[in-house]
């Protein structure tokens, strides 16, 4: 696939508003939101971070006909559904170059998305990509070196694995919890037992990133652990070209 079939695929995910428009049905043409008039919209991916997508590409197809990472096989789907959601996700976690350095978690990573593509679009963040299958996490190691990638650390373990009991954590503890200033999740498994795991990973005003679907929405809002971690919940934005799938992000008021 050509670097300009690739970025004619993904526009609509750099061009669509990534924040709510109350009123707006889905299916009409969205207009730019005034808070987005400065926040690159209208964003082209340079012509280096496309490639290191059609070598992503090229590394998913061949690993993925030897272990199972991604039930997309057609690369023109795979650009859409796993880059453009994911990039998609970026843009509403940084529509401008963050001015400071971020730490992102990325729970489940599987293939990689959205983390990885979260951060060709954020250079400046360091990403961890937690995974708890092996080859899986092999392979997230393999696109990590062949795109050359600095400050990504791949854990291979469960989130609830990260969190340090309390009956055994002291103030000197080298094994101390860690805690980011971003926390995305996208298709888990075991959905609900994950936002419980995830919760304590959030660092005081951290946010929650999920890409899910509409109907998960309502779940992840009234789970007991999200409930009491104190987040304020932004409006949720539709994924364009997808008639369930949304961006919904939460802040933790602490």
């Amino acid at each position: 696939m050509t670097l300009d079939r690739i970025a004619e695929l993904l526009q609509p995910f750099l061009t669509a508003p990534c924040h709510s428009e109350p009123g707006r049905r889905r299916g009409e043409e969205p207009a730019f939101p005034p808070s987005c008039e400065n926040a690159r919209q209208a964003a082209e991916l340079s012509p280096s971070q496309l490639q290191y997508i059609s070598t992503y590409i090229d590394l998913l197809l061949r690993w993925n006909a030897r272990i199972n990472l991604t039930a997309i096989r057609d690369p023109e789907e795979i650009v859409t559904r796993h880059f453009g959601e994911s990039l998609f996700a970026a843009r509403c976690l940084f529509p401008s170059a963050p001015s400071t350095p971020f730490t992102v978690a990325d729970i489940g990573s599987g293939a990689g998305f959205p983390g990885l593509p979260i951060r060709l679009w954020a250079p400046q963040i360091a990403l961890t990509l937690i995974e708890s299958n092996h080859k899986k996490a092999t392979f997230l190691r393999e696109v990590t070196r062949a795109l050359t990638l600095t400050n990504v650390n791949i854990r291979i373990a469960r989130a609830e694995s990260l969190i340090e009991p309390s009956q055994t954590r002291s103030a000197q503890s080298a094994f101390a919890s860690p805690s980011f200033d971003v926390v995305t999740m996208r298709a888990v498994e075991r959905f609900e037992s994950i936002l419980a795991g995830a919760m304590p990973l959030l660092a005081p005003h951290g946010r929650l990133a999920l890409l899910i679907s509409a109907a998960q929405l309502n779940t992840a809002q009234r789970h007991p652990a999200v409930s009491s971690a104190n987040l304020s919940w932004q409006a949720a934005v539709p994924v364009p070209s997808s008639q369930t799938r949304i961006v919904a992000i939460a802040q933790r008021a602490e």
